[in-house]
Order: C-alpha cells, then sequence, then structure tokens
C-alpha cells in the first residue's frame, strides 16, 4: 500500500493556472499533488554569443527552489556562490527537453528563458516543471504570435514529464516524497505528445531493476 494509497498507476491530482504573472510573457502554475512550481516565460531579443548570426533562436531554463520549499529550511544558493550540481543538472534537463519540441528557426534569433521556482516540494520537482515549462513556453510563443512578432507558433509537439519508481516492491507511478525517499528504484520520463521518449533518467538507489521492471 503506498502511503498515499493512490493505485500503482495513478497520479497525484495535477493541476495548471496560466497567466499567474503580470509582467512574464508566459506564466503557469503547475500543481502535481502538493509539489506546486511556478514557471515564468521571459522573452528577450537577444541571443547568447555562440548562436548569433545563425538564424535561430534558443530556449533556456533556470530552476531553484523556495528556502521553506522543504520540511527544513534550505539555503539560497545565491548565498552560497554557486549552483548545485542537481540544480544545474535539472535546468538543463529542462531546457533539453523543450527544445526538442521547438522550432528553433521559426522562432528567430530570440531567446526565451523558462524560471522554474518550486514553492513547495513533495517529490517530482522537476518533472512538474518541464510540464508547467512547456505551457508556459506556448503561452509565451501566443503573447508573440499575437503581436505579429511570428507567422507561426513554432512548436512541433507537447511535452510533459512524469515520475517512476519501484517502491517496497512494486513499480509505481508519480512518487511523493514519502515514496521517492524510500524507493528502491527512481526514474523520470519526458516524453512528448506522440508518445515519442525526450529523454529517460533511471536509477537504482538500493538494487538493480530487471528489464521486466523497467518496461512496466
Amino acid at each position: 500500500m503506498r502511503p498515499s494509497r493512490r493505485a500503482s498507476d495513478e497520479m497525484r491530482a495535477v493541476s495548471f493556472e496560466r497567466n499567474v504573472l503580470r509582467h512574464a510573457e508566459g506564466s503557469c502554475l503547475v500543481k502535481f499533488g502538493d509539489t506546486h512550481v511556478l514557471v515564468a516565460a521571459t522573452l528577450e531579443e537577444r541571443l547568447p554569443p555562440w548562436l548569433k548570426g545563425q538564424g535561430r533562436g534558443w530556449v533556456t531554463a533556470e530552476y531553484s527552489m523556495l528556502p521553506r520549499a522543504t520540511l527544513e529550511r534550505t539555503r539560497r544558493e545565491s548565498t552560497t556562490g554557486k549552483q548545485s550540481g542537481r540544480t544545474q543538472e535539472i535546468q538543463r534537463l529542462i531546457g533539453r527537453s523543450l527544445r526538442s519540441v521547438t522550432d528553433l528557426v521559426g522562432l528567430g534569433e530570440r531567446q526565451i528563458t523558462l524560471d522554474c521556482d518550486v514553492l513547495q516540494a513533495d517529490g517530482g520537482t522537476r518533472t512538474a516543471a518541464i510540464t508547467g515549462a512547456w505551457i508556459a513556453l506556448h503561452d509565451c510563443m501566443s503573447w508573440m504570435y499575437s503581436r505579429s512578432m511570428l507567422k507561426t507558433i513554432p512548436l512541433r509537439e507537447h511535452v510533459a514529464a512524469v515520475s517512476c519508481g519501484i517502491f517496497e516492491g512494486t513499480p509505481v507511478l508519480d512518487l511523493d516524497y514519502p515514496e521517492d525517499s524510500k524507493a528502491e528504484t527512481d526514474a523520470n520520463f519526458v516524453m512528448t505528445g506522440s508518445g515519442g521518449i525526450v529523454e529517460i533518467q533511471g536509477t537504482a538507489e538500493k538494487t538493480p531493476f530487471s528489464e521486466t521492471e523497467f518496461l512496466q
């Protein structure tokens, strides 16, 4: 029995609130159960130096957690002078996931940055961030299209993510923190609306998992 009493293939309640920020070109408050992530999309008429003159744009992401998003206060990384390896890994994952479904040539020589701030953490923050970031990115592009900055919305597909794992010997979907912290196996799946695989991250936390368990 899962601590939340959910079925093994049952997700937490998922909700999206769009246009929650007044100044951002696109924004979304995404909730996977008690994991809440606020995503803001910012359009900039500039590019990284290595991309200038190539006729295409860029989509990138930044990720952070509020100090009291967790049970005990976590120091802001800005006070330590550097980002943790975990933070860098997550924001690269978010950026890769979004770029995989974006027509960067269609975007033009512009950059869209997705700021993903975890307001409350209860497992699955990176998967919630990816899912909410796609919505904020879409709404930013819709904002551009409505102002004749784009001829079409340069998104090829939807993209979303969810966590899976093995908890007490049973494969389960969408782990919350009590499950994630004790899981034998932890994995994240990023996929498109048509079923294409963008990225799979899987780690045996305690014991190796079989191919059969992975395919479940």
